[in-house]
C-alpha cells in the first residue's frame, strides 16, 4: 500500500475514536498532579498503570518525586524510546474548572504541557494492537517531576537512552506546528552573598552591604549574555536583608541561564563560578549549574526529522525544523547522542498559565503522526 493511502488510514482510525481519547484525555487531566502535590501524583501514576496495563511490559520505580513508569513492548528493528512526563505546574484548586470545551479549543491544567501527548503513547500503543502494524522495539518512559529540572528521573532517562537508537519526545510542537530539533540548554544557580551586619543609624561603617554586593554582582552576570548566540542571563529573583535600619548581611540571586551550545553553556558556567567578591569583606557562595545540556540538532536527528515531515505531509500538513527556549528530557537524549525529535505531543497553547489549551481538530493528525512515525521507522529507518 502506498505510504498515503497507508497514512489515510490511520488518520480515520484516530477520527473514528477521538471523543474515546477525549475521554482519556479528560479523566487524566481532572487529576491534578503539580509536581510536588505527592497525593496528586501518586493518583495520576495510577491511573496510568491501569490505562497501560496489557500493553507491554510494564515497571514501576519509586522515587522520591514519585514514581517512573516503564513500559517494553517487544517489537522488530530499532529500538524507540518514548518520553513523556505527568507533572503539571498549577497548584491544586487554582482552576475553577478542569476541563472547558469552547471554539475548538479544550483547557484545562496540564492538558497542553503535556497529558495530552502523553496519552498520544498509550493511543499509540491502541493502534499498533489493532492494526496488527510492525513496530520498532519500544519502550515508553512517564516521568513525574520534569517540570522542575527531572532530578529523581534523570538516571532513568539517560539509562534508557543508552540503550535507544531514537528518542521521541511528547511534548508539544511550536505554536505554528513544528517539530523541535534544536532546545537551549538550561541552568539555574544560586548565588549567596555574605556580608556583615551592622546598626544603619549608628555604626553603618562597620558592616559589609550584602544587597550592594548581589547588586553589583547582577550587572556582571548581564554583562556575559551574548544575545546575538542567543545566551541569556536572568538574575530573576533576589532575597535580602532582614529589617530597615540593619545593615543586610545575607542577600541571594536566583539566575537563569540558557544557551544553544554547549560550548557557550561551558562559557557561562565557567564565568559564573569564576566571579569574586566586588566588596571588602563580603564572601561568595554559588550552588546550581548546568541543569539541561542543549538539545543540538545532528545530522542523523534531522534524518529522523524528515522522516517525520514526509509522513506528516502524507497526513495533510507540514512541518518545519523548529527551536526553542525552554528545555525538556530530550535535551539529556540527545547530549547522549542519540538522534531526537521533539514536539510530537498535541497542538495548543498556554503553557504554564490560565490560558492553557490544545487545539481539538488537530489531534487525529498529530496522533496519527506518532503512529505513522513508528511503523516507518520499523521499515524506513
Amino acid at each position: 500500500m502506498p505510504t498515503r493511502a497507508r497514512a489515510q488510514d490511520t488518520l480515520e482510525y484516530f477520527e473514528r475514536n477521538l471523543d474515546a481519547y477525549l475521554s482519556d484525555l479528560r479523566q487524566l487531566v481532572e487529576i491534578e498532579s503539580p509536581t510536588h502535590d505527592q497525593q496528586g501524583i501518586k493518583r495520576a501514576s495510577l491511573w496510568l498503570q491501569t490505562q497501560f496495563a496489557g500493553l507491554g511490559q510494564l515497571r514501576r520505580f519509586d522515587t522520591d518525586a514519585g514514581p517512573v513508569l516503564r513500559l517494553f513492548r517487544r517489537g522488530s528493528g530499532p529500538r524507540v524510546l518514548l518520553l513523556a512526563h505527568y507533572d503539571t505546574v498549577h497548584p491544586v484548586g487554582s482552576w475553577s474548572r478542569l476541563w472547558r470545551e469552547e471554539k475548538g479549543k479544550i483547557y484545562g491544567p496540564g492538558v497542553y504541557d503535556m497529558k495530552a501527548g502523553l496519552l498520544f503513547a498509550l493511543w499509540a500503543l491502541r493502534y499498533l494492537s489493532y492494526s496488527g502494524q510492525e513496530h520498532p522495539n519500544l519502550e515508553i518512559l512517564l516521568t513525574p517531576d520534569e517540570e522542575v529540572g527531572s532530578r529523581s528521573s534523570r538516571i532513568f532517562i539517560e539509562d534508557a537512552a543508552r540503550g535507544a537508537d531514537y528518542a521521541l519526545v511528547l511534548e508539544p510542537p511550536t505554536g505554528s506546528g513544528d517539530l523541535k530539533v534544536h532546545r537551549k540548554g538550561v541552568g539555574w544557580y544560586v548565588l549567596k552573598v555574605h556580608g556583615r551586619a551592622a546598626h544603619q543609624g549608628v555604626e553603618p561603617e562597620k558592616g559589609v552591604n550584602a544587597i550592594v554586593e548581589a547588586s553589583r554582582q547582577v550587572l556582571r552576570i548581564v554583562e556575559a549574555q551574548d544575545l546575538e548566540k542567543g545566551t541569556t542571563l536572568g538574575p530573576n529573583v533576589v532575597k535580602g536583608g532582614t529589617t530597615g535600619n540593619v545593615v543586610a548581611d545575607y542577600a541571594e540571586v536566583l539566575v537563569d541561564m540558557r544557551a544553544w551550545t554547549l560550548d557557550e553553556a561551558e562559557r557561562v558556567d565557567s564565568f559564573m563560578r569564576g566571579l569574586r567578591p566586588l566588596q571588602k569583606g563580603a564572601r561568595l557562595e554559588l550552588e546550581g549549574g548546568l541543569n539541561r545540556p542543549p538539545m543540538e540538532p545532528t545530522p542523523e536527528s534531522l534524518r529522523l526529522f524528515e522522516l517525520a515531515r514526509g509522513v506528516a505531509r502524507d497526513l495533510g500538513f507540514d512541518s518545519r525544523p523548529g527551536k526553542v527556549g525552554g528545555g525538556s528530557d530530550g535535551n539529556f537524549t540527545a547530549n547522549l547522542g542519540v538522534p531526537t525529535l521533539d514536539g510530537l505531543g498535541a497542538l495548543g497553547a498556554g503553557a504554564h498559565q490560565k490560558s492553557e489549551h490544545i487545539v481539538k481538530d488537530a489531534l487525529p493528525p498529530r496522533l496519527a503522526l506518532l503512529a505513522e512515525l513508528l511503523t516507518r521507522l520499523t521499515r524506513d529507518a
